[in-house]
C-alpha cells in the first residue's frame, strides 16, 4: 500500500509516517518512481508505534525496544528488557499520577454540584 493508505488506515499523518522512516521505526520498499510502499504488517507497527508515543516514550526509546518486538534474542532482549521495565515504572508512577489528578477533579465536581444544587447565587 502507498503512503496516503497507510495513513488513512492507521490514523497517522504522512508526515508522521515519514518522521517514522528517517528515524529508521518502519521501512518501506520504493518503486522505480520512488513511491514508498509498505505492507499489512506495517498498520500494527505503526498503531504500536503510536501508542508508545502516546505513552511519551520518545523516538529513541523507541528505537532501541523494536528489535525485541520484531525479531526476540537473547542478544537484544536483555539490554531491551531493562529499559522496557523502566519505561513501565515510569508510566505506572504516572498512572498513580493521573489517577490523583482525577480523584481531585471529582471532588471539585461535587463540591460544584453541591453549590449549584443549593441554589446558591451571588447577588
Amino acid at each position: 500500500m502507498r503512503i496516503g493508505e497507510l495513513a488513512a488506515r492507521t490514523g497517522v499523518s504522512v508526515r508522521s509516517l515519514r518522521y517514522y522512516e528517517e528515524q529508521s521505526l518502519l521501512v518501506s520498499t520504493r518503486t522505480a518512481g520512488g513511491q514508498r510502499h509498505y505492507t499489512e504488517g506495517d498498520i500494527d507497527r505503526v498503531v504500536f508505534i503510536q501508542r508508545l508515543y502516546a505513552a511519551g516514550l520518545s523516538s529513541r526509546t523507541i528505537m532501541e525496544l523494536m528489535p525485541c518486538r520484531d525479531a526476540p534474542s537473547d542478544e537484544n532482549s536483555g539490554a531491551a528488557l531493562e529499559r522496557m521495565a523502566e519505561e513501565r515504572d515510569r508510566l505506572s508512577a504516572h498512572i498513580v499520577e493521573l489517577l490523583s489528578t482525577r480523584d481531585s477533579l471529582d471532588g471539585l465536581i461535587a463540591a460544584a454540584r453541591a453549590h449549584r444544587d443549593t441554589g446558591s447565587s451571588v447577588a
